[in-house]
């Protein structure tokens, strides 16, 4: 309540929605009419009864929205923020819910009790329009009524969602537009400014949200942008982050941030709509409809998909060998140098060239296939096609019991498992959250591609393209089961509903693709300077060591531990050297490659580590052994931010147990299965 006896109901709605004829059902003659005060806009107020309870309406202005550009949005806007009705009932035109709905998302993010009036429901219906009312409700998160206001129908519906919802009876679910990464990371930035300032925080976020205002700062509200300057001053933290934000947004995406947030928020509602509305009878009104209808089908969808998949990887082994082949040259260069020019002690020899150049450069030869896989998936994403792929999965994991939004941070793991691991946050179900953190890492992240390059290469000159595609698509598909199992035997029970936002098609501008490849590429760098590295040089000693030993043999304190470990992975056949491997592949993925490297004692020569490895692999061990390298236990980094995440060491070693499990069970299937069929 607000403090008075009797509810308090905001009326509000898009110009010509059918809110006036709504207001004088509900009010009848119990209604008066004035202006706004300090304005000439009309102001009308009447009373409605629902049982025994009188409840006083008040019709505000027709808007399009609560941006402050016109006396309307802002009577709007202060009345919501400053009044705190007991409800908003916006009325939505149920045959144009695409315009209709910006207001509505926007009063939710405003934080408003919400209710959706959709009227003209008999017009919708008369063209075709079939709203699924009740996924229509979840998806939103509010109550939503059916109405046909000029025949009055739905009205008594309406007065009791109302009553209810006035007397906390009806309780909305927290929903919020997604409006992409980079977005979103200056969105959290902005609201931490907000917290932090005391000025700000006590006065201004009592009255708005700390997320609705940091979003209004990027779109440049002047009413927001003056209220924190009088708070806060020209010079402060929440005007130099903001500054800096920009600046940042406007280099990625080369125009206006408004728009893109803007654009963002329409691809929310065409979510909404593609979930909860039968649109086979609706004509596409713009281009990015009629290109989903050929990307986003429900027919051609997963095909196309899958073959962008494909090609996305055939152009990246493809473009990628050449400048491949001028970075082996130049690190087999380096490692020759040192060579001739340091003689003794031997061990220092052995460490430099066979454990920090052989090490870390069999890792760096492959900088060219990562930074342009991430340059491609840029592309994806900086279209709009990511969000399609979520969308087409969607469909696969609806068919399990699943949603398609716990595809989102599982595409982002085809970058990197940590930061899509905290990508799970946007998840409001805590089940659905756990769930798609368990099985993120079984989405094949770039620090395994240099494994995959390196035995294609070996094993699978002519095929290197389908063979990774191959992988990454087991990863989903075991991804997908494996949530399937989860949901049914650790959480039972359905998770809620989501809204899968589709952004508008745009062209990638090329500053922006940039930015993104190598903001992610650089991650690979970082660690071939630090992680990889220091694993290398672990490897080396435990190969070089005891003294008298032969380098990299079955009698150094590294064939040692690999032959102790070697009969859990011999059923999978693989030998003591890819068992060692393995075991250090879990400080980082790409490690692997480099202990192969530095095992071999070949330094970061491909063409000898692949020699190599044909004396203890041919193509069926060498799959099998790509295919558990795909499963097996998460990185360290990985594990850690799990930990993290979840709160919880329970989760955490579940993680690294199951994942270990299903690797040994599937490369076990395919290993034995090909000796069977003599492969």
């Amino acid at each position: 309540m607000t403090g008075s006896e009797i509810p308090v109901i905001a009326l509000s709605g898009n110009p010509n929605s059918g809110k006036t004829t709504i207001f004088n059902n509900l009010t009848g003659g119990r209604q008066h009419v004035g202006n706004w005060p300090g304005v000439t806009v009309e102001k009308k107020e009447g009373t409605t009864r629902f049982e025994k309870t009188e409840m006083k309406i008040v019709d505000l202005p027709g808007t399009y929205s609560l941006t402050a550009y016109s006396i309307e949005e802002m009577i709007v806007r202060d009345f919501i923020t400053g009044e705190k009705p007991d409800v908003v009932v916006d009325v939505v035109d149920a045959s144009n819910l695409e315009r209709n709905l910006y207001l509505s998302t926007q009063l939710i993010e405003l934080g408003a009790p919400v209710i959706i009036a959709l009227n003209m429901i008999d017009v919708a219906e008369s063209r075709k329009i079939k709203i699924n009312i009740p996924l229509f409700h979840e998806l939103l998160g509010v109550t939503a009524v059916p109405m046909v206001g000029v025949k009055n129908i739905g009205t008594d519906e309406l007065k009791s969602a109302m009553f209810k919802a006035a007397n906390g009876a009806l309780k909305p679910r927290s929903t919020k537009v997604n409006y992409g990464k980079e977005i979103e990371e200056e969105i959290e930035k902005l609201e931490e400014e907000i917290r932090k300032d005391e000025s700000v925080s006590e006065k201004v976020v009592g009255k708005y949200k700390s997320r609705w205002l940091a979003v209004k700062l990027l779109e440049g509200d002047e009413k927001v942008l003056d209220e924190i300057e009088n708070l806060s001053g020209t010079e402060s933290g929440i005007k130099k982050r903001l500054e800096a934000s920009t600046r940042h947004l406007s280099s990625i995406y080369g125009e206006d941030i408004e728009t893109v947030i803007v654009d963002n928020r329409y691809g929310f509602i065409s979510g909404i709509i593609r979930e909860a509305v039968d649109r086979r009878f609706v004509k596409p009104d713009t281009t990015s409809d009629r290109i989903d209808n050929i990307l986003a089908s429900r027919t051609l969808g997963f095909p196309i998909f899958a073959l962008f998949m494909w090609l996305m990887f055939f152009l990246t082994f493809f473009v990628g060998k050449y400048p491949m082949n001028w970075i082996d040259g130049l690190i087999r260069g380096i490692g020759n140098l040192i060579s001739s020019n340091i003689t003794n002690p031997a061990w220092l020899k052995s460490l430099l060239v066979d454990g920090v150049v052989g090490g870390v450069g069999s890792v760096l030869v492959f900088i060219p296939q990562v930074f342009i896989l991430f340059f491609f998936i840029s592309i994806l994403e900086d279209t709009g096609y990511l969000a399609r792929a979520a969308f087409i999965m969607d469909r696969i994991m609806h068919w399990l019991g699943l949603h398609g939004k716990s595809f989102i941070p599982m595409v982002m793991g085809f970058g990197c498992n940590v930061p899509a691991v905290m990508a799970t946050r946007t998840l409001e179900n805590e089940t659905d959250r756990i769930i798609t953190i368990l099985i993120n890492p079984l989405m094949s992240c770039t620090a395994r591609l240099p494994i995959y390059a390196l035995f294609t290469a070996a094993f699978f000159a002519g095929n290197q393209g389908t063979i990774t595609f191959s992988l990454y698509l087991l990863g989903i598909i075991l991804a997908v089961l494996m949530a399937k199992l989860f949901r049914r035997f650790l959480f039972p029970g359905m998770g809620e509903p989501f809204v899968m936002e589709l952004p508008p098609y745009r062209l990638p501008t090329i500053k922006g693709t940039f930015i993104h490849m190598w903001e992610r590429g650089s991650m690979f760098l970082r660690k071939a300077g630090t992680i990889i590295l220091a694993g290398s040089v672990v490897i080396w000693f435990l190969s070089y060591m005891p003294p008298g030993a032969k380098y990299g043999s079955s009698q150094s304190i590294a064939g040692i531990i690999g032959r102790a470990i070697e009969p859990v992975f011999k059923p999978l056949g693989f030998d003591w050297r890819a068992a060692i491997a393995l075991l250090f592949g879990f400080v980082a993925k790409e490690i692997v490659v480099s202990a192969f490297g530095t095992i071999l004692g070949v330094g970061e020569n491909r063409e000898m580590i692949s020699r190599g490895l044909k004396g203890f692999f041919n193509p069926l061990s060498a799959y099998s052994f790509m295919v558990f390298t795909l499963l097996y236990t998460p990185c360290m980094a990985t594990a850690a931010v799990i930990r993290k995440e979840t709160g919880s060491r329970k989760w955490t070693a579940f993680a690294i147990g199951y994942s270990f499990v299903l690797a040994w069970v599937v490369a076990f299937i395919i290993y034995r299965c090909g000796l069977l069929l003599g492969l």
